[in-house]
């Protein structure tokens, strides 16, 4: 059944892929992303990896289909027709896809326990994480605490996003902001924002602090966090919004993420221990382990809450500006 339904989620996502590939109305492509980022997910979900389908979930089928959304308020919903001939880029596709499908057949039988994956540093994390860390969702062990540099590279990299992104739209500051915008007639929609906004950010917290015991952590929830800050732009405006988080707040946020994660590590350094090295953080090493781990998921979230929201923010008043002009 389980691959039933997989075979049923890929023949779904084959066809959300050519409809994007030969629809000319840019808006409908990107309802469509977010489709295939949703049908992504649910894949996910059927291998048991609810971590990775709860960002998916939460980034690609939210967060950047708002992003998006934003950028074609800058470029137009209609896709430009090509004056170049396609037969080239097409042998180029299919040429790529046939190595990737011949590079396929080497590849070890789907689930099998003997497969190579299952016989390296899984076995460990497996093994010792439960004494060695203490949590019971294993993937926050690995990525928080064995994988912690790499962690820390993934979240200076959206710190650089972000930075690579103002660089270009920039961020506007508050007094700047004075262009009405948000859905002001709209009672009910302004009503049910107030009463969702709040749920929102408090399951922010919940999936920020609940990362250790079940599916989420400082990514999902600076996402969420996000989220709920966007859906009050949307509705009740940009000034507004950005009365409630001023972009030279996310400034500082963003970095500030950056420095919890990585002043974490500093901390344990001078404690005695390597850098990232939890153990030492206190007198019990598992207990160590948590406060790192809290520590450093709290810089992910700040970092990520903060990069999303001064990206939305800069694609918002660049599009506002434009309608107005």
């Amino acid at each position: 059944m389980t691959e039933f339904i997989d075979l049923v989620l890929l023949g779904m996502l084959a066809m959300t892929a050519l409809g994007v590939v030969f629809l000319k109305d840019l808006f409908t492509v990107v309802m469509l992303f977010g489709i295939y980022s949703f049908l992504s997910a649910l894949i996910f979900v059927n291998l048991d990896a609810v971590d990775v389908a709860f960002t998916e979930a939460a980034v690609g089928a939210g967060i950047s289909t708002v992003l998006m959304v934003g950028t074609l308020a800058l470029t137009g919903r209609q896709e430009k027709v090509s004056e170049h001939k396609t037969l080239l880029p097409l042998l180029v596709v299919v040429a790529t896809g046939a190595a990737l499908i011949y590079g396929t057949l080497d590849m070890p039988p789907f689930g099998n326990p003997d497969n190579p994956v299952h016989q390296h540093v899984a076995l460990r994390y497996i093994q010792d994480s439960p004494q060695e860390i203490g949590l019971p969702n294993m993937v926050t062990s690995v990525l928080a605490s064995y994988r912690g540099f790499d962690t820390l590279g993934e979240t200076a990299v959206v710190f650089a996003a972000a930075i690579g992104v103002l660089s270009l739209l920039g961020l506007p500051k508050r007094e700047q902001a004075a262009i009405e915008s948000g859905l002001e007639s709209h009672l009910v929609l302004k009503v049910v924002a107030k009463i969702i906004i709040p749920l929102i950010i408090l399951f922010a917290l919940y999936v920020q602090f609940h990362g250790d015991y079940g599916p989420g952590g400082g990514f999902q929830a600076g996402v969420i966090a996000a989220a709920a800050i966007i859906l009050y732009t949307l509705v009740f405006g940009l000034p507004l919004a950005m009365q409630v988080v001023q972009p030279g707040l996310l400034k500082a946020l963003a970095a500030l993420g950056v420095l919890i994660y990585a002043g974490t590590g500093v901390a344990s350094f001078f404690l005695g221990g390597n850098f990232l090295d939890y153990n030492v953080l206190a007198s019990d090493p598992v207990a160590g382990q948590h406060v790192g781990i809290i520590l450093i998921e709290l810089g992910v979230g700040i970092t990520v809450f903060a990069a999303m929201l001064s990206i939305f923010y800069a694609f918002a008043s660049k599009a506002e500006r434009k309608n107005i002009q």
